[in-house]
């Protein structure tokens, strides 16, 4: 058998993978869902060997629920959007369907992922580690304890390295990201964030003063009063976004 959950916020395109599935008697689906929170839910419930998933949805995208799960299912990609197809393909996704899409069409998304049962490789562990969850999105998306965070860009004040993780500094304290500081680098605004350090990333509107710091260094004072240091290959970056 074959456990699957649907997650889609379009019930008739959810009841669509619903009708297909029928064809396929190992198909068990143990759940439908509306939106990415209910997903999660779900998936820690029933924890599923596949999930059919939709990139947008209310409250969370399909890649931000995907990147709070610890252990993720195989994935296959539903949308109506095809701006996503080339970004969800070079992580090595699954499939990707095309909304609308066909009864044949889908036989060899599932197909795909039947072929794959007792492979060694799992594809949702590439897709974790390479996909680009940034996208066109403003906010960053982190599990606090035992709630969902949703941080939007603009609050934050900086990004701080740490080991394998970020920390994430904003007017409510300190939040734990695992992602590298060379994705945020890549996905935040060069306009509004600049890399000082190699393990300091901040907010240009956060910066009150530029102060000398023993030789040949520097620190950002900042609103909060945190003070953050400047490396030497930082400073001319700096200098360049502040026109100075």
């Amino acid at each position: 058998m074959i456990n699957i959950i649907i997650i889609d916020d379009e019930p008739l395109a959810a009841s669509l993978v619903e009708d297909y599935l029928a064809d396929f008697p190992e198909a068990v689906i143990k759940a439908i869902c509306h939106d990415g929170f209910e997903g999660l839910k779900a998936i820690k419930e029933h924890n599923p060997d596949l999930i059919f998933l939709d990139v947008q949805m209310p409250k969370i995208t399909g890649f931000e629920m995907l990147e709070l799960l610890e252990k993720a299912p195989a994935v296959i990609f539903t949308t109506a959007y095809d701006a996503y197809a080339m970004k969800a393909f070079d992580a090595h996704a699954l499939d990707y369907l095309l909304k609308p899409f066909s009864k044949d069409r889908f036989a060899i998304a599932f197909e795909k992922f039947v072929k794959l049962q007792g492979n060694e490789e799992k594809p949702i562990e590439t897709i974790l580690s390479k996909i680009d969850f940034g996208g066109p999105s403003e906010r960053i998306v982190l599990k606090d304890k035992n709630e969902i965070k949703i941080i939007p860009y603009s609050e934050v004040r900086y990004l701080e390295a740490n080991d394998d993780y970020v920390n994430i500094y904003t007017a409510e304290g300190k939040f734990l990201k695992n992602k590298t500081m060379k994705f945020f680098e890549s996905t935040l605004n060069p306009k509004q964030f600049v890399r000082v350090h190699r393990s300091y990333i901040v907010n240009l509107g956060e910066i009150t003063k530029v102060e000398p710091y023993e030789k040949d260094g520097y620190l950002l004072l900042l609103k909060s009063g945190a003070k953050v240091p400047v490396s030497k290959t930082g400073y001319p970056k700096l200098k360049q976004v502040l026109g100075l």
